[in-house]
Order: C-alpha cells, then structure tokens, then sequence
C-alpha cells in the first residue's frame, strides 16, 4: 500500500487541484491524506469527495511536526510526500513508484517544474534554478553521486523516515541525509513532473530561500555533512550560461548571482550570529499562492 501525503498551511485555493492531481484510479492500494491546521484547507479537501481521502489538523507548529504526525498515521509501506500549493502531472506517481521497485533504492526525488512566466525577471530565475536542479540531479544520477530530491515531490520507503526535529527547515535535505547514512540509494524519476509557482517579489524569493538553503546550513551543524553551500551553488557557471538566450537574460542572471551572495549573508546572519528560531524564519510567501 501507499500513502500521499500532503501537507498544507492555510491553501484553501490550491488544495482541490494537489489533491485531484494525485488521485487516479488506476493507482495500486492508497490513502491520500490531507495534513494541515486550519479547518479552511481540510474542508475544501474533503469537497473532492475522493473515497481514499483522509483529513488530519495538526497543531500549526510546522511542517516537520507536521510530517512526523502524518507519518504516524499513515498505513502505507511507502510514503509519497508532497505540498497543498502545487500539483502533479498524471504520470508522475507512476513514474515514482517505477523507481522503487529497485529494493536498494530508499527515496526518489519527483522534478519540479515552474509555471512562472519565463518573460520577467523572477519568472527567469525560476526557470534557470529548476532547470540548473534537474541537469545536477541527472549527472549525479549518471555519476552515482549523492543528491538530494526536492521537498515538493519525493518518495521514501516508511520503514526509512526519520523522526524529524520540529526546528527543521530542510526537513527534506535532513531526510536525504538519513537515508544515504542508512546504507540505501536516492534516484531520480524525471518524467515525475511536479508543477510549481515561485515568488513573483524580491522580498518573498528572500523568504523562501533562506528557510530552504539555510536549512542545509542548519543540517550542517545537526549532521556535521556539508549539503549545500555558495561554493557549491557557483560551480558550473557553463551550465547557467546555456540557459541563457539573450542580453536581458544575461543581466538577470548576473542579478541571480549578487542575490545569491546576498542570501548567503542573511542566511549567516540569522542562523550563525543572531541564532533565529525556525518560527522566526519560517515565512509565509504569498506570492506563490
């Protein structure tokens, strides 16, 4: 059996769409569950009236309580695990599950996808880092190297999952540590599409990507392994450059660049010196709603 797990906070709009995109009724035996704390986002769930839907409230304390919550409830043997504000191409679970058939592989990362429009600034670096993510993915996979699947669509064996520390904000970076550490393979299924819709502001693309990329900063400390770093963001300048198709690109791309060092200071600031809680990073960005 297996379990979809999605958790939400507060995305009445965008819930019906992640759920119906899971469901199909040529899937093997499943539960979908809603997990989320406000009673907005489980009621418009239940709306779908998809017969394997099952709703959880949480108490509101994050996604990593969250997740430990859902986890313990779920029945199935392997978890597929992703978010209220995005949703999945029809093939996409399938493809996923295709993966785990290999009993050495513990976890999949799906690939997500921008539906940002690629003709304004935030739109393009949207495009550039989910494409730049899926080209690293496929030459680690190629490579046998490790990486690390995305937190809006991955899947991971139950008898795997950690029991996640509530102040996380990579619980997914933690999770691929936990797996590569217990001996098993993480893969890659790219035709496992996941749809996403990023910051559209400058102040929540800020928001968004110091609670992801300080969270393997925060994972670096729990688990003395370097994730992610500006070091190893830079690398592979080519790759960025292939992406790019005209002067006005070039000049955003640049801009990604001085956004990125500055990221990193704040990331640093937060964490290193003034040791902010998860709560007071943790950030709702709306722009992607």
């Amino acid at each position: 059996m297996i379990s979809i797990i999605i958790t939400a906070f507060k995305e009445p709009k965008t819930i019906a769409n992640a759920v119906k995109s899971t469901f199909s009724e040529n899937l093997p035996p499943h539960e979908i569950l809603v997990i989320a704390p406000d009673k907005e986002t489980l009621n418009e769930a239940k709306k779908t009236k998809i017969k394997t839907l099952k709703t959880i409230k949480d108490d509101g304390k994050g996604k990593p309580a969250a997740l430990n919550l859902a986890i313990k409830k779920s029945k199935g043997e392997i978890l597929i695990l992703t978010d209220g504000d995005v949703f999945l191409d029809k093939n996409a679970i399938p493809e996923l599950l295709k993966e785990m058939q290999n009993k050495k592989i513990g976890a999949v990362s799906g690939r997500p996808v921008s539906t940002n429009a690629k003709s304004n600034k935030f739109g393009y670096w949207a495009f550039l880092l989910t494409n730049i993510a899926h080209i690293r993915r496929k030459r680690a996979v190629a490579k046998n190297k490790r990486f690390f699947p995305s937190g809006y669509l991955f899947t991971i064996r139950k008898n795997l999952f950690p029991n996640l520390n509530e102040e996380l904000l990579s619980e997914d970076g933690f999770i691929s540590h936990e797996v590569y550490k217990k001996g098993f393979k993480i893969s890659y299924a790219e035709k496992a599409k996941v749809y996403v819709k990023y910051p559209t502001t400058f102040k929540d693309w800020i928001i968004q990507k110091k609670r992801s990329a300080g969270g393997y900063n925060q994972i670096k400390k729990l688990t003395k392994t370097e994730i992610r770093s500006l070091k190893s963001e830079s690398k592979g300048f080519l790759d960025f450059l292939k992406l790019v198709s005209s002067p006005k690109e070039f000049f955003w791309l640049i801009h990604l660049f001085v956004a990125r060092i500055y990221l990193w200071y704040l990331i640093y600031r937060d964490i290193n010196v003034k040791k902010k809680s998860r709560e007071e990073i943790w950030k709702r960005v709306e722009s992607t709603k």
